[in-house]
C-alpha cells in the first residue's frame, strides 16, 4: 500500500483529511505550536480506513500540519505537553469567517478541541512510513449507544 499525501486548500479538500484522521490517536506532546512560523503541526498514529473487511486493522504514523495559523486557543489540552492521557482525534471542522479566512477546529473524544485562527486554509497530511497492526477497529455503533443511552 502507498503512503498517503494530501493537501487541503479548501473545507472540501480539509474534510477528505478529517475522514482520513477520524480516530488516529496522539499525545499532547505530539502537537506543537510555531508561532513564529504561523505553522501548528502533530503527529498521530492514524487508523488506516483503506483496509478491507476481513484484514488486520492497522495504523500509521502521519504528520499534519497547517500553515498560515494567526493564533491557536486549546481547550482541555496543552500543546507540547509531556503527560496526559492519549486523545482520539474525531474530526477536524472549517468555518469560514471572512473568506478565506477561518477557524479550523480539531475535534477530540473527551470534550478537548483545538481552535486555529486560519488567514486561509492550507493543510498537508502525509504518513511518515511505520505500519503496524491496530488493536481493533473503532466502533462508533458503541459509542453512538452509549451516548444515547446516558441516564
Amino acid at each position: 500500500m502507498e503512503l498517503l499525501k494530501l493537501a487541503a486548500l479548501d473545507a472540501e479538500d480539509l474534510a477528505v483529511i478529517s475522514a482520513h484522521l477520524q480516530d488516529a490517536i496522539l499525545r499532547a506532546e505530539d502537537l506543537a505550536w510555531l508561532p513564529g512560523e504561523h505553522r501548528f503541526a502533530l503527529a498521530a498514529r492514524r487508523f488506516d480506513w483503506s483496509v478491507p473487511e476481513g484484514q488486520p486493522p492497522r495504523r500509521r504514523l502521519a504528520g499534519l500540519h497547517f500553515e498560515r495559523v494567526l493564533s491557536v486557543k486549546a481547550k482541555g489540552i496543552t500543546p507540547g505537553a509531556t503527560s496526559g492521557d492519549p486523545l482520539s482525534l474525531l474530526a477536524i471542522t472549517f468555518e469560514e469567517t471572512e473568506a478565506p479566512s477561518g477557524i479550523a477546529t480539531l475535534i477530540f473524544s473527551g470534550g478537548a478541541a483545538i481552535r486555529l485562527e486560519l488567514e486561509c486554509i492550507e493543510v498537508r497530511l502525509k504518513d511518515l512510513g511505520p505500519v503496524w497492526e491496530a488493536d481493533g477497529r473503532p466502533d462508533h455503533e458503541a459509542v453512538r449507544n452509549l451516548v444515547e443511552n446516558r441516564p
